[in-house]
């Protein structure tokens, strides 16, 4: 009579092996994940989980890791340090972060001694990334442009992690990567830059002028800056407006030199000074004459 046998899994038969090992041979941990992502004021719990131990009390302590400085985190049975107030210690060994925060992206580990088994110590790292949402970009859109130059928009952003993707949307509509693409862009001439926020056109369109707006976006989130308008002319009126301007100030400024001149008698005439000599008047048509000689003579006569 044929008896049926069973296929073991390995995994199975490696689960029962080890079920079966002493306690004694020392404490074990893992934890779930090593790579552990988290949003901005989320909570996120980090696993420790002790797969063998003989000791009732172990000694757990939780440290953080920052540019390779450690600090604790819990320590004698105490939550401490970045955490305080804003973590427990969860059974077995877990930590879970009530609300996470950027300076929470760090490495942790999880240590537990055992003095009663046979290996009293062993830890696990931990890797937390904490993603934050971009805040509203700093976007620019030029006023006025001509057909047939060039011209570039930005957009930039420095708070969000991971670094933020950056889009352009032109009348509510969202521009294409490449403008190829899409029937609707395909004569336009612009390249979008997504990692620095980028959108040059190397030769503007009447068809380009409209409203602008850019949009931040990473894992965590997204963020828009408000629209903004272009206008695109046919002629420079820019230009013209400007040049307009500076011929202005230059008549001001020659009118103003002139008149400053003028004012300091630099127009004024010096050469008859010498030969212009004027007689001192005679007030009564009467020479006194000397003090000393004690009379007056008449030199018209009075008229009566």
């Amino acid at each position: 009579m044929a008896t049926s046998t069973s296929l073991v899994h390995p995994s199975s038969y490696l689960s029962e092996v080890l079920s079966h090992i002493p306690s004694s041979l020392g404490v074990i941990l893992r934890t779930t994940d090593k790579i552990v992502w988290a949003n901005e004021f989320e909570s996120i719990e980090l696993t420790c989980l002790i797969e063998s131990i003989s000791t009732n009390n172990p000694r757990i302590e939780w440290k953080k890791i920052k540019n390779g400085v450690p600090s604790y985190v819990y320590f004698q049975n105490r939550i401490s340090g970045d955490l305080e107030h804003r973590a427990q210690l969860r059974e077995p060994a877990n930590i879970l972060i009530f609300n996470a925060s950027r300076s929470d992206t760090a490495e942790y580990r999880c240590e537990v001694a055992a003095i009663d088994d046979q290996r009293d110590f062993d830890e696990i790292l931990i890797s937390l990334a904490v993603r934050v949402k971009p805040v509203v970009p700093k976007c620019s859109v030029p006023v006025a442009v001509t057909v047939g130059t060039s011209s570039e928009l930005r957009c930039l952003e420095n708070e969000g992690f991971p670094t933020s993707q950056y889009r352009w949307f032109h009348n509510n509509e969202e521009l294409p990567q490449d403008p190829k693409s899409s029937p609707k862009f395909i004569n336009s001439s612009y390249t979008i830059n997504p990692d620095t926020g980028g959108l040059k056109f190397r030769r503007v369109r009447k068809d380009d002028a409209g409203e602008y707006y850019c949009q931040a976006k990473n894992d965590a989130g997204h963020a828009q800056c408000p629209p903004q308008k272009m206008e695109v002319y046919d002629v420079d009126i820019v230009g013209i407006f400007f040049k307009t301007f500076a011929a202005l100030v230059a008549f001001i400024c020659v009118t103003v030199g002139i008149c400053h001149a003028h004012k300091h008698g630099c127009f004024s005439s010096k050469d008859h000074s010498e030969n212009n000599y004027k007689l001192p008047a005679q007030d009564d048509g009467v020479d006194y004459g000397d003090a000393d000689e004690g009379h007056f003579r008449h030199k018209s006569s009075f008229i009566i």
